[in-house]
């Protein structure tokens, strides 16, 4: 029998908070099993490189990723998240709404700040040299959705802790939040063919492959646009959507004009991205 005073939906959210190590770990191994299953058996575009020549490198720039954050931020997001839940801490919590609303606007609005993080990391000179390593791959499938540089991860937790300790969301919607991110991530990265009028009505609401691929192209003005991970609303709010790639999916190019040398694959020449000219 349920406590006195515990309804299903915040039961719901304390399952989540207490298995939040478990329900990351199954969700992303599934995702990443079937989109990895996906791309060999209906890819949307034929291979530039080989998965043994990016892979390697991709992999391993997301296990040192979360080596670096377990150590630096072993509390990270929902540490602080149960933090100011303890304390009824944060500008949520003062609205007075009933709870599914709350964990609703939450997502949502940490939604609206990686998107804001996003295009400030491609408006700043500095930030970009740091968001680049994720742009330079000169292919794109599911292992994209990994491929960031560690000082950009580093300083994305950062923001996102700020913003959880001045929202005070439910810590259980910063763990759905961020789940969600990392399956969509390896989702909309995804080398995939879905057919286009299922694509359509996906796009309606969430980023897909076709969507963010033009995102990763080689022409300035379209990795200038498509900036949401989740939610397509932002980009067409904030006049960034772009419906379809000059060049057609099938033969755009992907990647930067600079960094284009094969050795820009090795996982040690990626981390020194930010610290070389435009030109090496």
């Amino acid at each position: 029998m349920m406590p006195h005073g515990i309804t299903p939906f915040m039961s719901a959210l304390q399952f989540i908070t207490h298995h939040e190590t478990n329900l990351r770990m199954l969700v992303f191994s599934l995702v990443f099993g079937v989109m990895a299953v996906w791309e060999v058996v209906a890819p949307r575009r034929v291979r530039a490189v080989s998965r043994a020549g990016r892979w390697p490198s991709n992999l391993g720039v997301l296990l040192l990723n979360v080596v670096v954050v377990r150590v630096l931020f072993p509390i990270a997001a929902v540490g602080v998240a149960l933090s100011r839940e303890a304390t009824g801490g944060g500008l949520l919590p003062l609205l007075g709404l009933p709870a599914w609303v709350v964990f609703v606007l939450a997502l949502v609005l940490l939604d609206l700040v990686v998107y804001l993080q996003h295009v400030a990391f491609h408006a700043s000179p500095v930030l970009w040299r740091l968001h680049r390593m994720h742009h330079a791959d000169t292919d794109m499938d599911l292992t994209n959705g990994l491929r960031f540089h560690t000082l950009e991860i580093l300083l994305s937790m950062l923001l996102k802790m700020a913003v959880v300790w001045v929202l005070g969301p439910p810590a259980a919607a910063v763990v759905v939040f961020e789940v969600l991110l990392n399956a969509l991530a390896v989702f909309n990265h995804s080398n995939v063919a879905l057919p286009l009028r299922i694509d359509r009505w996906l796009r309606l609401a969430v980023v897909t492959p076709d969507m963010h691929r033009i995102h990763h192209s080689w022409h300035p003005d379209e990795h200038n646009s498509n900036y949401g991970f989740n939610l397509t609303l932002w980009d067409r709010w904030f006049g960034t959507y772009r419906a379809e790639p000059k060049d057609g999916h099938l033969h755009m190019t992907l990647g930067l004009a600079d960094f284009r040398a094969p050795e820009w694959h090795r996982l040690d020449r990626m981390l020194l991205q930010p610290f070389q000219d435009d030109r090496p």
